[in-house]
């Protein structure tokens, strides 16, 4: 993520406007750069290639108290209660609340704050590129909680999802195929599983447009290069000279793979941030997926031993975030100047905040494999 500003004569002379020692002069020039500069982080942190920017969109007016009929988004043959799992406020704990499908959910948001500062005389000198990096490192921070929050709920909602099918009670979790080992096999059952899950309201296939099945990937960087070795690696003993192989080493550099894409971040992994959020859920939950992986029975999820991938069907609405817009400037990010700092202490700084919400609808869009 980078954030530039172009060295203009207008954008330089604002920016020495906010060393000025006329507080009027200096507060209004931080405010008209605040105005400039507000739109522009809001979009870098929507756009940013991280696990948060998965979830829709539901924007709301900052002084409304957002909600969302269930029984829209459920067929009319669904159970009589389902689970949402969202968070409360940033930092808590995801809880799961039983809704039947024709409640009104009122949503719970929180505030995502963020304030930073740099000397004044930066400012007088027209350092416009630590003034851009001060305005990166507010849209780091804001994306950084968000993406926390994001796995803390979607994990909770993968470890915890069963779907009820012929009276019985079907996992979202796979085991891999082989231990330790991402294979194709897997992605196909990921793929398959996925399918089962979702259906129609009558049980039968659903319209083009719903159940799609996996449409991404949330993996490790070492889950990766599993795909990318599929391109050298044979295939039931038959080295990889046919179709498959050659769609692998086209997809080496890209992210996609089978039309699924292929989101890689470093928070996944074993003993890696991601990662540990999901083990405290499945530990939280009793659930024993390692158990099918070498048939020890008990055995629990173990962060320095098995490693999540995550599949999404982002197909369904499943995943939203509620966010709120500003009634005087309409954008969803609101940066303002600091007027914490007086002319003794020589700083310009800026708050910027974000109220939003995070909510799993439907856990039926969520599949894992424990590798």
């Amino acid at each position: 993520m980078k954030i530039t500003l172009k060295n203009t004569p207008e954008q330089i002379e604002l920016v020495k406007a906010m060393a000025s020692r006329n507080r009027d002069v200096a507060y209004e020039a931080q405010t008209a750069l605040a105005e400039f500069i507000g739109p522009v982080l809001a979009e870098v942190i929507n756009q940013a290639p991280v696990l948060s920017n998965l979830f829709t969109t539901l924007q709301y007016n900052a002084d409304d108290n957002p909600s969302i009929p269930l029984d829209l988004y459920f067929d009319v043959a669904d159970e009589d209660y389902i689970q949402v799992f969202s968070q409360s406020r940033a930092g808590g704990l995801p809880t799961s609340e039983v809704l039947p499908t024709s409640s009104e959910l009122k949503i719970a948001t929180y505030s995502l704050d963020s304030a930073v500062s740099f000397d004044r005389r930066y400012a007088a000198k027209s350092r416009m590129d630590v003034v851009a990096k001060t305005m990166t490192r507010v849209a780091q921070e804001i994306l950084a909680k968000q993406n926390t929050i994001s796995a803390n709920v979607v994990m909770s909602a993968l470890a915890n999802a069963s779907t009820v099918q012929a009276g019985v009670g079907i996992s979202h979790l796979l085991a891999s195929a082989t231990r330790n080992k991402f294979s194709l096999a897997d992605l196909n059952a990921m793929m398959t599983k996925s399918k089962r899950i979702v259906t129609s309201f009558s049980g039968g296939t659903p319209d083009a447009g719903r159940g799609k099945g996996v449409t991404d990937i949330i993996v490790s960087p070492e889950i990766v290069e599993s795909l990318r070795a599929i391109a050298y690696q044979p295939i039931n003993g038959v080295q990889n000279n046919d179709v498959i192989a050659e769609e692998a080493y086209r997809a080496a550099g890209a992210p996609s793979f089978y039309g699924i894409n292929v989101i890689e971040l470093n928070e996944m992994g074993k003993n890696q941030k991601f990662n540990t959020a999901f083990t405290a859920a499945a530990t939280a939950a009793g659930i024993t997926p390692a158990q099918q992986n070498d048939g020890t029975d008990g055995q629990t999820f173990a962060d320095g031993e098995d490693e999540i991938v995550l599949g999404i069907d982002r197909s369904r609405e499943s995943l939203v975030r509620p966010v709120a817009v500003d009634a005087e400037n309409g954008g969803e990010f609101n940066l303002i100047a600091d007027d914490q700092y007086s002319i003794r202490q020589s700083k310009v700084g800026y708050f910027g905040s974000l109220e939003e919400g995070r909510i799993v609808l439907d856990n039926r869009a969520l599949v894992g494999v424990v590798v």
